[in-house]
C-alpha cells in the first residue's frame, strides 16, 4: 500500500484508532507529546525511567478521558528494555504500532573537550543517538504503512550548542542526518522527522541552563518567550497525522525564530 491514502489515516488531525509510543515520556516535552497525541484519539504507551509519577498521573489522566494508555519503566539504552517496550505496546493495542515518537535523551552534563573523557562522549551518544537507532529498530516489526517516526533533535544539532555541549549537539546532529537517511530508506511507507527544539521551558534547562541565560534568550527571540512543552507537542501530533503526509526527512525548527533555517 504505497499511495498517498496510505498516508492519510482518516480525518484530518485525527489519530483515532492509531497506537503510539512515547519514550522519555513522564515529563515534560515527552508528557506532553503523550497527552496530544492521546487528545487526538491515539492509544498511547508511555515509556519512563525515572519519572513514574508523570507517567503513571498521565495514563490516568487519559483513560479518565475515555482514552487508552499504558505506561512502562524501561532504559532506552538496554536492548531488552527496548524490545519489551515495542512488544508490550503492540500486544495491548491490537498487534501494530503507528507512530513512534523519540524523546529519550539529555546533556548529561556540560563538558568541554579538554575536560571530557570517552566514557563521557560514548553515554551522551548512547543516551541521544543510538537510543533512536535501538527504539527504530524495535519497532518497525510492528509498524504499519503509512507509519509515522519522530525524533526529538534540537536546535543544538544545528549551531553546536552552549558551552561544554559539544557531545550533545553532535549526539542531536547525528539523530538529524539519520532522519534524512531513514526516510529515504524507510519511504514511501514510513515518514521520519525531527524537530528541534530551542529554548524550551523544561528541567532541562532548569538544571543545565542559568536564569540569566535564559532570559536573556528569551528576551532576543522575536517571539519573546521560552517555549512550552505543549508548543512542541502540538508540532509532533501533526507531525504524526494525515495532515503532514507530505513531509519526510524534515527536520523543524520550533524555537520561537531564534533561529532561522
Amino acid at each position: 500500500m504505497n499511495d498517498v491514502a496510505a498516508n492519510k489515516g482518516g480525518e484530518a488531525g485525527s489519530l483515532a484508532g492509531k497506537t503510539a509510543i512515547v519514550t522519555g515520556g513522564g515529563r515534560d516535552i515527552g508528557r506532553a507529546c503523550a497527552m496530544r497525541l492521546a487528545a487526538a484519539g491515539a492509544a498511547v504507551a508511555i515509556n519512563y525511567h525515572s519519572s513514574a509519577e508523570g507517567a503513571e498521573s498521565a495514563v490516568e489522566e487519559i483513560m479518565a478521558r475515555g482514552g487508552r494508555a499504558l505506561a512502562k519503566r524501561g532504559d532506552m539504552t538496554v536492548d531488552a528494555d527496548v524490545a519489551a517496550l515495542a512488544a508490550e505496546t503492540a500486544a495491548a493495542f491490537g498487534g501494530m504500532i503507528d507512530i513512534l515518537v523519540h524523546n529519550t535523551g539529555g546533556l548529561v552534563a556540560r563538558k568541554t573537550m579538554a575536560e571530557m573523557d570517552l566514557d563521557h562522549w560514548n553515554r551522551v551518544m548512547d543516551l541521544n543517538a543510538t537510543s533512536f537507532v535501538r527504539a527504530v529498530k524495535a519497532v518497525l516489526p510492528h509498524m504499519t504503512n503509512g507509519g509515522s517516526i519522530i525524533g526529538l533533535a534540537s536546535q543544538a544539532g544545528r549551531d553546536g550548542g552552549g558551552p561544554g555541549a559539544v557531545a550533545y549537539a553532535a549526539s542531536k546532529g547525528a539523530v538529524m542526518t539519520m532522519t534524512r537517511g531513514l526516510a529515504k530508506e524507510l519511504g514511501p511507507d514510513i515518514r521520519v522527522n525531527s524537530v528541534c527544539p530551542g529554548m524550551i521551558d523544561t528541567d532541562f534547562h532548569n538544571v543545565f541552563t542559568k536564569p540569566e541565560v535564559r532570559k536573556h534568550v528569551a528576551g532576543v527571540t522575536p517571539l519573546k518567550r521560552e517555549g512550552t512543552p505543549e508548543d512542541v507537542a502540538n508540532l509532533v501530533a501533526y507531525l504524526a497525522s494525515g495532515e503532514a503526509a507530505f513531509i519526510t526527512g524534515a527536520n523543524i525548527d520550533i524555537n520561537g525564530g531564534t533561529l532561522f533555517s
